[in-house]
């Protein structure tokens, strides 16, 4: 794997950092971590939601040990992106100067779901794998612009 400071630094923000950008920082981890370092945070934390748990075991990526974290942990570091993956995160994040490339993905929140279980699982996988394809047209096979 390459060393850390060769890796191109993502961090995936979210409200709530319970669903979507948790997901996000798994999905990446697991397509190609020996070229990115990711993470997520939120304007607020709260807790990892067990359905987006559930969903990221259904494709073999364990993220059950991630924490919910708000984003002022990470104000002073450097990213090569920040992706906001919920509307209301992309109007209040602040200004990351370190950051080389902001992207913008505006994905429902699963965790406002409805219905049985199921119903609500369906949902979650839903995003799972529109944030699988979104990252990897625009990270992984470096469409996304830098590098």
């Amino acid at each position: 794997m390459a060393d850390a400071r060769e890796r191109t630094r993502v961090l995936f923000l979210c409200t709530h950092n319970s669903a979507r950008s948790q997901m996000a920082e798994g999905l990446l981890r697991g397509l190609a971590a020996e070229r990115f370092e990711s993470f997520s945070a939120g304007t607020e934390a709260t807790r990892v939601r067990p359905e987006a748990i559930e969903a990221m075991r259904e494709i073999g990526i364990d993220i059950s040990a991630q924490e919910s974290e708000t984003l002022d942990r990470y104000l002073g570091e450097p990213f090569d992106y920040v992706v906001t993956v919920c509307d209301d995160a992309n109007e209040t994040c602040p200004v990351f100067p370190g950051a080389k490339q902001r992207l913008h993905w505006s994905l429902p929140d699963p965790s406002a779901a409805g219905g049985a279980d199921g119903e609500r699982l369906a949902v979650f996988r839903s995003v799972r794998d529109r944030l699988g394809r979104l990252i990897e047209a625009e990270l992984v096979s470096g469409r996304g612009g830098y590098p």
